[in-house]
Order: structure tokens, then C-alpha cells, then sequence
């Protein structure tokens, strides 16, 4: 999609070697998984989420399940789990790594996702100064 960090980030992390199939949703397009990850409550403008069987992870949570299912090969896989194997420290460091995104999106001219569950596709974004 538009967030150049979420995409490289999952490329990066090698799952296919670990876990097999893994899909990579767009959530800037409609897609049923999206319209289940917003009615669970999920900001999707506040990170990634990952369905594994009937499990949500979201943010900080997403990123530590995904370091644990991750390859251990290569320099980046090694960094990501001795960053992330701790869900505390997940925690701690997920929102500057969030902030430092959402910093670059604007910067980019990226906007937010403006969707609710079940409402098709995204409907323009609203400028939502305050």
C-alpha cells in the first residue's frame, strides 16, 4: 500500500520461510479481513494487525508475534527479535517507531485511512484540526 515502513517491514521479516502462506492485505482497500480487524476495534492508521487462525495482534503486540514467527537469518531478523522478543519492551518502543511513521506519511502526503467496518471503500479523509 501507501506506507512504504508496513510493506518493507513484512518483506523483510522473511515469514514465508517460517510460517508458509502469508497474506498481506492492502487496508486501503476493501477487503473483508479489513471490515473484521476495524470491528474489533483496531486504529488501522496506528499500525499493523496480524490474523493468525483466530487471533488478533495489533501495534506493539503485532510486532512482537511477528518477530517470534520470524527467520532468525539475516542481519535485519537477528536485530527485529532481539528487539521485539519482549513484549514489554514491544510496548515501550512501538509508539516512537509510530510516531516516527506517521511523521513520514505526512511528510510523503500520505493520508490517513478514513473507514468504518462495513462501509466499502474508504470515503475521503476529513481534516480533523484541533
Amino acid at each position: 500500500g501507501e506506507c512504504p515502513f508496513c510493506s518493507r517491514y513484512v518483506a523483510l521479516l522473511r515469514l514465508r520461510e517460517t510460517v508458509g502462506h502469508v497474506e498481506l492485505i492492502d487496508a486501503r482497500t476493501p477487503h473483508p479481513l479489513v471490515d473484521e480487524v476495524v470491528q474489533r476495534g483496531f486504529d488501522i492508521n496506528e499500525g499493523m494487525v496480524v490474523k493468525i487462525a483466530d487471533a488478533y495482534h495489533g501495534g506493539a503486540d503485532c510486532i512482537h508475534v511477528l518477530s517470534l514467527l520470524s527467520t532468525r537469518a539475516g542481519v535485519f531478523n537477528r536485530i527485529n527479535y532481539w528487539l521485539f522478543r519482549s513484549s514489554a519492551f514491544s510496548a515501550a518502543l512501538y509508539p516512537v517507531l509510530r510516531f516516527g511513521r506517521n511523521m513520514t506519511l505526512l511528510a510523503l502526503g500520505r493520508k490517513k485511512i478514513s473507514r468504518t467496518a462495513g462501509n466499502g471503500p474508504p470515503r475521503p479523509n476529513r481534516d480533523r484540526r484541533h
